[in-house]
């Protein structure tokens, strides 16, 4: 069984990534200043330090780190290991971040050769940002850029992309083991690595409307997105356990103070359970805009790529000149012009049709007429009619019955007749009627017999006399009566006649 080489150069760019962003700390490495007793200052191990130290003041959510902060940071450490005052250390710091941030504010690149692609490629990054500034000291403060956060996570993890992951199993077993100030600070890094996830899905929603140009980059980014969709969803249910844990472990605790520390601990479960929710709320945002990535902005691109490949594609340039113009053999001219060419149809008569089976009809001089089939059996039709319209008159009795006013709604019959004539809402017939009256509805119930719609002859004979109108309206509510039945909710309608009884 043999390497195949594709395997071997998968992601080989973002590995390169990876090993470029230790190149500062090389850098670093390579300086030969001394101290006050000519030896050598460690430049890498006192830069390394610094990117600690700014990942602890992230952690605890302060912004204002400067040259002044590190330099007092790193005097505080040194205890007279290297042989420098203050004001040395305060230039140890300035050089340090002008390594990790060019004074012009560029970020750090690096060219290579990718074996994958073929061709040489430019990648960048940045280890710090600016994060605020003091305009009257003229003081700037710095901040982990996304880079400066994936050095510190590689050094203790070897999987930063689950570096959330691996918080919220440190998390659990914190909070198994009764340690809540450590528990605390975990769901602190779970915000900073929440953020930097952040950053990196607006990076990658730029990156999709600016970089894909072709089938290839789409599927690229495709499949990341994927990753990160899958990686968000199994983290997010893993919130949501976290939460219920750390709520029965409160409620748990609650009846169990007794003394200053049990309250400390109550406090701190308190703060867990409030930090750990604004966490899970900036995650699910993540989310959300992760799934509108992947099914709007990948389709917007592949969209726009294709319209692109449209508008770059000339026919007459293309297609049309180069038949003319360039002598062409003939297989060459068919296979230029064969994309554009319909399929070929072919027509055909087997002598074994005559043994296919034949459809035999006599032909008959009437003509066709398609219509319903009516029933056979008139007494049949005339039964079926008769018990419909008993029903119809039946329903309406029982509208009658509980009617106060000129209208009711299906909605109120309905419960009505739960409580009174249940058995009625599980016939058909219930409902063909209020289909039927809705359908010819209004109804003149003073007009001649003959003009009566056919079902509802029995049912206008009870209101003969006392109203002269019958209106149903369709509403948009739609009633579940039963597992069988389901029908829109109607209002009928009564009106009085004038000259008729009041009941």
């Amino acid at each position: 069984m043999s390497v195949k080489p594709d395997e071997v150069l998968k992601g080989y760019r973002d590995r390169i990534y990876r090993l470029a962003i230790y190149e500062p700390l090389v850098e670093l490495g390579r300086k030969r200043e001394t101290d006050n007793s000519g030896n050598i200052i460690d430049y890498s191990s006192l830069g390394f330090l610094t990117l600690l130290f700014f990942y602890e003041n992230m952690v605890i959510r302060n912004k204002e780190v400067g040259v002044r902060e590190i330099a007092e940071f790193l005097y505080e450490i040194n205890k007279g290991r290297i042989d420098l005052d203050l004001e040395g250390f305060r230039k140890v710091a300035r050089s340090i971040i002008d390594v990790f941030r060019p004074p012009s504010g560029e970020r750090k690149s690096k060219t290579f050769f990718n074996w994958e692609s073929g061709q040489y490629e430019t990648i960048y990054y940045s280890i710090l940002k600016a994060s605020k500034s003091d305009l009257k000291s003229n003081i700037q403060y710095y901040i982990l850029d996304e880079a400066g956060l994936e050095l510190v996570f590689s050094t203790r993890e070897y999987f930063s992309e689950f570096q959330l992951s691996i918080n919220q199993l440190l998390l659990r077993k914190q909070l198994e083991k009764g340690e809540f100030v450590g528990a605390l600070r975990q769901v602190d890094e779970m915000r900073l690595a929440v953020e930097s996830l952040r950053d990196r899905i607006f990076k990658i929603k730029h990156e999709v409307n600016r970089n894909i140009v072709s089938e290839k980059t789409h599927k690229r980014y495709r499949e990341l997105i994927d990753d990160i969709n899958i990686r968000l969803v199994r983290e997010n249910e893993e919130f949501e356990e976290l939460e219920s844990f750390v709520r029965d472990t409160k409620n748990a605790m609650e009846y169990e103070v007794k003394d200053e520390k049990d309250r400390k601990a109550y406090e701190l479960i308190i703060k867990i359970e409030k930090e750990l929710s604004l966490v899970h709320s900036e995650h699910r945002k993540l989310l959300t805009e992760s799934i509108v990535l992947k099914s709007t902005a990948l389709d917007a691109a592949r969209e726009s790529l294709y319209f692109m490949g449209i508008e770059s594609f000339n026919f007459k340039q293309e297609i049309s000149l180069r038949l003319i113009t360039t002598p062409l053999p003939l297989c060459s001219s068919r296979q230029l012009i064969k994309p554009f060419l319909s399929l070929e149809l072919h027509k055909s008569w087997s002598p074994l049709a005559v043994f296919a089976e034949q459809r035999v009809r006599e032909d008959k001089g009437d003509e066709n007429i398609d219509e319903f089939i009516t029933p056979v059996d008139e007494e049949v039709y005339d039964e079926y009619k008769a018990i419909t319209m008993h029903n119809f008159r039946r329903i309406m009795e029982i509208i009658l019955e509980i009617m106060k006013g000129e209208e009711i709604q299906l909605c109120q019959i309905v419960e009505y007749m739960k409580e009174n004539y249940a058995y009625i809402l599980d016939e058909r017939s219930f409902y063909d009627f209020w289909i039927i009256l809705h359908q010819v509805s209004p109804i003149k119930i003073n007009a001649k017999e003959e003009d009566y719609p056919g079902l509802f002859e029995e049912m206008v004979k009870i209101l003969k006399g006392k109203y002269k109108i019958l209106t149903v309206e369709e509403l948009k509510e739609i009633l579940e009566i039963n597992d069988r039945f389901k029908i829109n909710n109607m209002i009928l309608k009564l009106e009085r006649d004038n000259h008729g009884i009041q009941l």
